[in-house]
């Protein structure tokens, strides 16, 4: 029936050329994959991310419109600088460590007694046809945290000649990685 779901929808074209378009094609489906099993998105980085970025914002506007000119406003705009650099550093701090290769956070589902949501990351490195997908669990330490899986697979086997993503079978090894992660033991304290 899902799978039925995801074909009946207009087809996913990538530009083949393109490893950005590939991955970005892939990633989505991925989304559309992992919330359809009854996963909500957590998107309370994403959240914090755009704060983040407003603040960002409101310092180049007020340094840009600031009343006065340059030679008196000499101080405040080495405070703008020097805050914007500051703010932006955070930013940059929070997408490096916490984000990583993230292209999804969520909940538990509902109803679960699994107290932890998931961790949906991918990779496709530059020059490279591999793709690996990693579900791990939001918070590692928990008791009830699995151990991540991953899958490393050839996108060639998911796209035809024209670009044309084969949802059903990146449909059926998704779901398969998904079964893995719950199927596994949980880790020993």
């Amino acid at each position: 029936m899902q799978e039925k779901k995801a074909e009946s929808k207009n087809p996913k074209k990538a530009n083949l050329l393109d490893p950005h378009s590939i991955k970005h094609i892939l990633d989505e489906s991925v989304s559309e994959i992992v919330t359809s099993r009854g996963y909500v998105e957590d998107v309370r980085l994403s959240n914090v991310k755009l704060l983040i970025g407003t603040i960002i914002i409101i310092i180049a506007l007020l340094a840009q419109f600031y009343k006065k000119k340059f030679p008196e406003n000499r101080n405040f705009l080495i405070g703008c600088i020097i805050s914007y650099i500051v703010v932006n550093g955070i930013l940059q701090l929070i997408m490096y460590v916490k984000e990583k290769n993230a292209i999804l956070f969520t909940y538990p589902p509902v109803g679960s007694f699994i107290s932890t949501g998931l961790v949906v990351s991918s990779k496709l490195p530059r020059f490279s046809d591999l793709y690996t997908l990693t579900i791990a669990s939001s918070d590692p330490k928990s008791i009830s945290a699995n151990k991540p899986v991953e899958f490393t697979k050839s996108v060639t086997q998911w796209f035809t000649k024209d670009g044309v993503l084969v949802e059903g079978l990146f449909w059926n090894d998704v779901e398969e990685l998904i079964k893995r992660y719950a199927a596994e033991p949980k880790k020993n304290k």
